[in-house]
């Protein structure tokens, strides 16, 4: 304390320490959003859990068959099998709903079996009794459909609603300031850019603490359900995720404050913010459309907008050489310091500028 009386006044890393700690406050004090966090992580958790119990227990196709039948299909899996005295009382279940279908003997066939079903045979019966050709892959992995779709959309998900929600709530912070001039009384007391760079950093704060949970609750969830081999293949993906998204909220939240700047009412918010918004969005659709695409998963995978999403999805499918993700992150970096230089241009030149909206080429100048 100095000779007058007068604490000093704080340093710049406590000032931005201080508007960080104040976001981060507001919002857990915030129900809707404790409770829309406690909903998604109860959401992830039972998707967890669901996938175990369907690992587990695969579905099965119930098909009735005959003494001489059975034998056909005895170590198919994927079957449930009833046994029936004759071919007619095969056909009977059928009938009855009791089973999807019946397979029986018949002389006229090629195979001399065929399949009775209500409506539509099984598709996954007649797959199973269907001659093939021997398949040889040249480029084979051990990721099933199913489950890359699963993680292309759950790498999508997060990314979309963390970013999206965190973004908004930067744009609808400064927003308010602005309209309370509130922002007038805070920016006589820290500098312009420390106030941004609070309100950035304790956002980032929150999305990354959401990120950690629902790593967590992945990481134990398929522990405890058996889902070892998941767990093994998803670990690295899941730590890349969390330090490609670190980066990419940066880059995205710098932007949103900058937007936030420009208006003055909150009822712009959405048309400012709409072009961040579909950046947000896109990585999210691309990635479950084209999660079999390896042409398009590489592109998405350097660009920095999408490269959060669409890199972890390539490193988790070993589609990615141990370089890519390091070049990757470098181009995401860089766009991260770019974006920060231009939204806090953006801030500056914006925040005390009251009424209409600001032009970006306004903004932009000094």
């Amino acid at each position: 304390m100095s000779t007058t009386g007068i604490p000093p006044a704080p340093s710049i890393a406590q000032s931005t320490w201080l508007v960080a700690t104040r976001e981060v406050e507001s919002k857990l004090r915030s129900k809707a959003f404790v409770i829309s966090t406690a909903i998604l992580l109860l959401a992830a958790l039972a998707g967890v859990i669901w996938g175990g119990i369907a690992a587990a227990h695969p579905s099965q196709t119930d098909v009735a068959v005959t003494g001489e039948t059975a034998a056909l299909v005895a170590d198919v899996p994927g079957l449930a099998l009833t046994r029936a005295d004759s071919t007619a009382a095969a056909i009977a279940l059928v009938k009855a709903g009791t089973v999807s279908a019946a397979l029986v003997p018949d002389a006229q066939s090629p195979v001399q079996i065929k399949i009775v079903a209500q409506d539509s045979a099984p598709e996954s019966l007649v797959a199973q009794l269907s001659v093939s050709p021997t398949v040889q892959l040249l480029n084979t992995t051990s990721q099933d459909a199913l489950l890359r779709y699963l993680v292309a959309i759950g790498f999508g998900v997060v990314f979309l609603m963390a970013a999206s929600m965190f973004g908004s709530t930067i744009a609808q912070s400064v927003v308010e300031e602005k309209q309370t001039r509130v922002v007038e009384i805070l920016i006589s007391a820290i500098p312009v850019r420390v106030l941004m760079a609070g309100k950035v950093i304790g956002n980032t704060i929150l999305a990354m603490g959401q990120i950690i949970l629902l790593a967590a609750i992945a990481t134990i969830g398929l522990s405890v359900t058996g889902q070892g081999a998941v767990l093994a293949g998803l670990g690295g993906p899941i730590v890349w995720f969390a330090v490609f998204f670190l980066f990419g909220f940066i880059l995205l939240a710098a932007l949103f404050a900058g937007s936030g700047a420009m208006i003055s009412r909150q009822e712009d918010i959405g048309s400012t913010t709409m072009p961040l918004t579909m950046l947000i969005v896109a990585p999210y659709v691309l990635v479950i459309l084209f999660n079999d695409n390896p042409l398009v998963l590489a592109v998405m995978s350097y660009v920095p907008f999408s490269a959060p999403v669409a890199m972890p999805l390539r490193l988790y499918l070993g589609d990615a050489m141990w370089w890519e993700p390091l070049l990757s992150l470098a181009i995401l970096i860089a766009t991260c310091l770019a974006a920060i230089v231009v939204g806090s241009r953006i801030y500056r030149n914006s925040l005390l500028r009251m009424g209409a909206r600001v032009k970006l080429a306004e903004a932009l100048k000094a």
